[in-house]
């Protein structure tokens, strides 16, 4: 609950800022003010398409919550919304998005609908693609919660980026990588991005066997 309060307070400094609050009193915050968290996932969802926590909010075309099945058993996080994502708001568009869709379809034998993707930050990044920890933080509480509506038997993060900002380790990714990890209830199994797999076929057959290592999970 504290962390959905914070949520809205934060929310609402923001608003301030936007129609030019410099400054404004130190207040305390009251613990005993019910402030609303959200019911189901798709309460979560309308919250995330709605936010203003951070300045991507003005820069964004959408904020892009997610997309998949609210009880899936396989939870994919991805790191950034990437250019064509938040120009066609479509998960799985571009050359990284069709080889996230085979491996899915032809190696794991589900649908794209039957599992559920999401990033780590909801809307697209400025210019520089590197988030500040503070856009990263506003939307965790978003991602905790997802995973705890969606109860996924296993989670699968693309690349280290979205590996690191889901556990906070910083272990050298290669050591988790294909791993199947205790995380929280859930099984966590750190893979390649597809992007990376594009720029390095080689490691192609890698992957397939994280992809068998998916599959025992469930």
């Amino acid at each position: 609950m504290k962390s959905f309060q914070n949520l809205i307070l934060l929310q609402n400094l923001y608003r301030l800022k936007s129609i030019g609050f410099e400054y404004i009193d130190h207040f305390t915050r009251n613990d005993n003010y019910d402030v609303q968290s959200p019911n189901s996932l798709e309460e979560l969802t309308q919250q995330i398409r709605t936010c203003h926590l951070c300045d991507l909010s003005k820069s964004r075309t959408q904020s892009m919550p997610g997309y998949g099945a609210k009880d899936a058993k396989i939870f994919f996080l991805d790191y950034l919304v990437s250019q064509v994502q938040d120009t066609t708001n479509d998960y799985y568009s571009g050359r990284s998005g069709e080889s996230l869709k085979n491996m899915i379809e032809k190696v794991l034998g589900l649908s794209i609908e039957s599992v559920y993707l999401t990033h780590a930050v909801k809307c697209k990044p400025l210019q520089s693609n590197h988030p500040s920890p503070s856009e990263l933080e506003s939307c965790k509480q978003y991602l905790m919660a997802q995973i705890e509506f969606i109860k996924p038997d296993v989670i699968v993060t693309l690349g280290p980026d979205a590996y690191y900002a889901l556990t906070g380790d910083k272990e050298n990714f290669e050591n988790v990588r294909g791993h199947s990890i205790d995380f929280n209830k859930h099984k966590l199994v750190p893979i390649y991005h597809p992007q990376f797999l594009l720029r390095n076929p080689e490691l192609k057959k890698i992957t397939l066997h994280d992809l068998h290592t998916i599959k025992s999970c469930l």
